[in-house]
């Protein structure tokens, strides 16, 4: 991305853009999406990138793809309106014309069977839907080269932005790997197949095998088939069905862990793989209209094999985990029920230990390292001024600026009253960044919704905090905590003491034999 070109106030925003970061480790469609926001943010003067800039960018990422006709809309946009378009673009225009109607024939019988819904359920029900059974049966005319061409032409239509054409043919090739659940029939079918020895059928169809359920059902997964739930994958995103993109978030994951634990991916490779899953579940988490997808997200992101991933080759990411941490630690405390402090403080404790790992740091990371690590309230409140220009500028968090700001407020509140017990309105108003009858309507909400236990006095101007206890359920659990720990650790003490006595027991019999020997 182009560096800003001025000093404004928007530079800020500009020096926080993770375009740049995040682009190697997306699909250039989904980068489209991206230079929108950016364009967007230009026109509002909140970041400071130039407008023809980004264009050129564009046209760039449009070249290797077959979107001709886009391209040459942004090539009048650089260039002006009645700029002659390029010969070279008129040529790949007609190429791409060309070949789609090559591919088009090439795949044309097994379009045709796909479309023939009789026909296709009589081969599914038959366990005929396969590569293998419908090659070998030469009424139907496909090939193996005819199946191949198909899955070309559906990336094909992909390249020319046309995803849902893409995702419906990736859907119909992917079908032909699978081996789904056989639907039990009624009750009625049932005693005729009983008369007609349907026992037999239903037990050969019960004995075969079927496919994993978080992988599409797919008996078996190749490097080739990874490729294809990828492209799944991609077409979600990009029609923006979010809840079927998160299916096929959790299908690329199982292959990925699959194609790795049996060795088909170098430990190299699956990493690399990972790092890009990282990316493009920013945008199924970010969009999940259910609420579950942060808390999906962490549980992603703080896994072992994900967060070496993050370490080495996407630091960056720390953003997006610690916001989402913020957002769902008191969802999540809520589900905890009397376990509630000890949950949130668990998902921030694991946050630190993140945080510790990576070498990154911008507000919203610093905000949270402020609070919870350095305890400094002066250098977390200028932070919490800074994160709300990041995340309006930020493409997948800017719908979250209100909800995160008032979680950050929430969060500066939990830890200040930890050390408090009588805390002025007006001091308090300040290390909220808001005014002091801003502060004290907020405060009563909190109070209201039982979220805080504690009192205006109005009189003296201040919030007196509540005893507040710690339940019994809590204590014990974090004294086992401790006392596993402490266990632990006098085991490896114990293991380090017997054997240092066994090394100094060993040489002292060799001295004794050494000095026996001498003797003799």
């Amino acid at each position: 991305m182009t560096a800003p070109t001025d000093a404004t106030p928007a530079t800020d925003a500009a020096a926080y853009d993770l375009t740049s970061n995040i682009s190697p480790y997306l699909d250039l469609h989904m980068m489209f999406p991206l230079l929108e926001y950016i364009d967007s943010l230009i026109s509002s003067g909140s970041i400071s990138y130039n407008a023809m800039d980004v264009a050129q960018a564009r046209l760039e990422l449009l070249k290797p793809t077959h979107m001709v006709d886009y391209a040459m809309d942004i090539y009048r946009e650089v260039h002006g309106e009645n700029a002659q378009i390029p010969q070279e673009m008129e040529d790949q225009k007609a190429g791409v014309f060309k070949k789609l109607e090559e591919l088009k024939d090439g795949q044309a019988a097994f379009e045709e069977l796909c479309r023939n819904e009789e026909a296709r359920a009589n081969l599914v029900s038959s366990n005929q839907w396969n590569v293998q059974s419908i090659t070998s049966n030469a009424s139907y005319g496909i090939t193996a080269e005819t199946i191949d061409n198909y899955y070309k032409f559906a990336k094909f239509n992909f390249d020319c932005g046309d995803y849902q054409q893409g995702r419906d043919m990736i859907e119909n090739y992917l079908s032909l790997f699978a081996s789904p659940p056989k639907q039990r029939k009624e009750d009625g079918d049932d005693e005729d197949d009983e008369l007609t020895g349907g026992d037999d059928n239903r037990n050969a169809s019960e004995d075969e095998k079927t496919g994993n359920p978080n992988m599409y059902y797919l008996t078996s997964v190749d490097t080739t088939l990874l490729q294809v739930l990828w492209g799944k994958l991609s077409c979600e995103i990009l029609v923006e069905d979010w809840e079927e993109a998160a299916v096929a978030l959790v299908a690329v994951k199982s292959a990925i862990e699959s194609l790795a634990s049996s060795s088909k991916l170098s430990p190299l490779d699956a990493l690399h793989q990972r790092t890009w899953l990282l990316h493009w579940s920013l945008f199924v988490f970010w969009n999940d209209a259910s609420g579950k997808g942060l808390e999906s997200m962490v549980d992603l992101f703080t896994s072992e094999k994900y967060l070496q991933a993050i370490t080495t080759h996407a630091p960056h990411l720390l953003r997006y985990l610690t916001a989402a941490v913020l957002l769902c630690k008191r969802r999540a405390a809520k589900k905890a029920g009397n376990n509630s402090n000890a949950e949130g403080r668990r998902l921030l404790r694991d946050l630190v230990k993140v945080m510790k790992q990576c070498e990154y740091s911008d507000p919203i990371v610093e905000f949270v390292e402020q609070l919870s690590v350095k305890f400094d309230f002066e250098a977390a409140q200028s932070q919490l001024a800074l994160c709300e220009k990041v995340l309006s500028t930020d493409f997948f968090l800017c719908k979250q600026t209100e909800l995160f700001m008032e979680e950050a407020r929430v969060f500066v509140f939990e830890n200040y009253c930890r050390i408090h017990h009588k805390i002025d309105l007006t001091t308090l108003g300040e290390k909220l960044a808001m005014d002091r009858n801003r502060a004290e309507r907020w405060i009563v909400d909190l109070i209201r919704n039982a979220l805080l236990d504690a009192k205006i006095d109005s009189e003296e101007g201040c919030v007196v905090m509540g005893t507040g206890s710690t339940s019994v359920y809590e204590k014990v659990m974090d004294r086992t905590k401790e006392l596993t720990a402490r266990s632990g650790g006098l085991v490896v003490n114990l293991r380090s003491y017997m054997n240092d006595v066994k090394r100094d027991k060993i040489r002292k019999e060799r001295k004794a034999r050494e000095s026996m020997e001498a003797e003799y």
